[in-house]
């Protein structure tokens, strides 16, 4: 038999299985890292440049009371952006941002097809991208679904303020333990 040559593989599917169990709950945290950041970054933007730049677009589209639904997103993106990233109430600050997205979804992506990133033409000047699909919209959602549904995992203040309480932050979402309702779930 070889030096190089085991009777054991290198990396069993028992090893991968107890890999992948130990870093299950670890799995939110980038997702929630590029979920907040990204509407934080949305929200931000509307700010700097003044909601009422943006009620003047929500206006030609036709949006009811567009100064209030221009306030109302931005303050949406911004405190449901930092909920997620920081991991606190994630579950329930997905439910306005997924209405934000959904409303951008059919009032401004869903003519423009499923691809984020369309290619309209090269020039002397550069590279030309036409309008925008609702791939990304529908990325965001799938993200603050899986969230809402797993929970925002260990490093995270909802992870805090379940362990605080002594549950288990590894397999807790909001209804309880993983896979239980409260009122089934062992005291």
């Amino acid at each position: 038999m070889s030096a190089l040559s085991s009777d054991r593989p290198a990396f069993s599917v028992a090893g991968w299985a107890k890999l992948a169990g130990n870093l299950s709950g670890w799995s939110a945290w980038p997702l929630r890292l590029v979920l907040g950041y990204g509407f934080i970054v949305h929200g931000w933007a509307k700010l700097s440049r003044g909601p009422e730049s943006f009620a003047t677009f929500l206006h030609a589209i036709n949006v009811p009371f567009p100064l209030f639904f221009a306030w109302a997103t931005t303050a949406t993106e911004l405190i449901g952006g930092l909920c997620v990233l920081s991991g606190a109430f994630v579950a329930a600050a997905s439910v306005p941002l997924s209405v934000v997205l959904l409303t951008a979804l059919f009032t401004v992506h869903l003519p423009y097809g499923f691809f984020s990133v369309k290619l309209a033409g090269i020039s002397p000047d550069g590279v030309k991208f036409g309008p925008v699909g609702y791939e990304h919209i529908l990325l965001y959602l799938a993200g603050l679904i899986s969230l809402a549904i797993s929970g925002a995992g260990p490093l995270s203040l909802d992870g805090w303020r379940t362990r605080r309480a002594g549950g288990d932050s590894k397999g807790d979402n909001h209804f309880g333990r993983k896979g239980q309702s409260r009122e089934n779930s062992p005291r």
